[in-house]
């Protein structure tokens, strides 16, 4: 448990300090001149000044990963913010006419969309930096739960658990047991997915659902899209193959797609 708890952690640190330069590259693109004076001003020295202003990430080039990697990590430590990040970096599907200051979104900004009336400036990219800054907010909030006695830790101990399956598989499947490596793999999907099902609040009406009925189940509910789908149908089948002795043996190569896939899932499928 403890691995998975440092693991969440450096993640978040690592994502706040990465977020707190694309906070200083935002506001420099919005307003170089300010941010060179303001920096000089801090720093008492042009040159360190200029030093900082080169060594700032390309907002519109490195968000959209950081972006990613925040909305895996939301879902699993704070997903009852997940929504409100989101928001604040997608357009409203409803939005059908330009948007102010208050409606601007990161998007907007990332397409260098500019509002006007006449001779003034409704919204423009420096809309979007209190919304980039909120979203750090919610991260910053996403580590301090991390401190309190409120924060729910099923997910990392079964996490864990998982870890160990995984690895307890691929001890099978290098001495040769490529079905039993299978059955224990198909095993942890099969609980993985089921636990996505019930973090989405989805109501499971079959008795004993199958990793294929689960996987129809997360499609229908727009939790996983397409390309998960059709992986996790794969990764189905090998399982399948794996449990009916009746069948033809599994080989190597399959099992090891259906561990490194199942790998995958866990970490992708939240």
């Amino acid at each position: 448990m403890a691995a998975n708890i440092d693991r969440f952690k450096k993640d978040l640190e690592r994502l706040i300090e990465v977020g707190h330069n694309l906070d200083l590259a935002m506001v420099s693109d919005v307003d170089s001149a300010g941010f060179m004076r303001q920096a000089i001003k801090q720093l008492g020295d042009k040159e360190k000044a200029e030093a900082l202003v080169k060594k700032l990430p390309n907002f519109k080039t490195e968000y959209e990963k950081w972006y990613s990697e925040c909305l895996a990590l939301l879902r699993q430590v704070l997903p009852d913010r997940l929504e409100n990040f989101v928001a604040l970096y997608e357009r409203p599907k409803n939005r059908k006419s330009l948007p102010g200051y208050s409606d601007y979104v990161i998007h907007d900004y990332m397409h260098n969309l500019r509002v006007t009336r006449g001779s003034d400036v409704i919204a423009d990219s420096s809309s979007a930096v209190p919304k980039f800054r909120h979203q750090l907010a919610i991260l910053s909030a996403a580590s301090a739960r991390f401190e309190s006695s409120l924060f729910e830790m099923q997910q990392i101990v079964q996490a864990d658990l998982f870890d160990s399956e995984i690895d307890s598989a691929r001890e099978l499947w290098k001495n040769k047991f490529y079905r039993a490596a299978g059955a224990v793999v198909g095993v942890v999907l099969e609980k993985h997915l089921h636990q996505v099902c019930n973090d989405h609040k989805i109501k499971i009406t079959k008795k004993n659902p199958s990793i294929g009925d689960l996987n129809e189940i997360l499609k229908s509910n727009s939790v996983i899209e397409i390309p998960q789908w059709r992986h996790i149908s794969m990764l189905s089948d090998i399982r399948n193959l794996c449990d009916h002795h009746k069948t033809k043996e599994p080989t190597r190569e399959q099992v090891a797609d259906l561990i490194d896939g199942a790998a995958k899932i866990l970490k992708t499928v939240a």
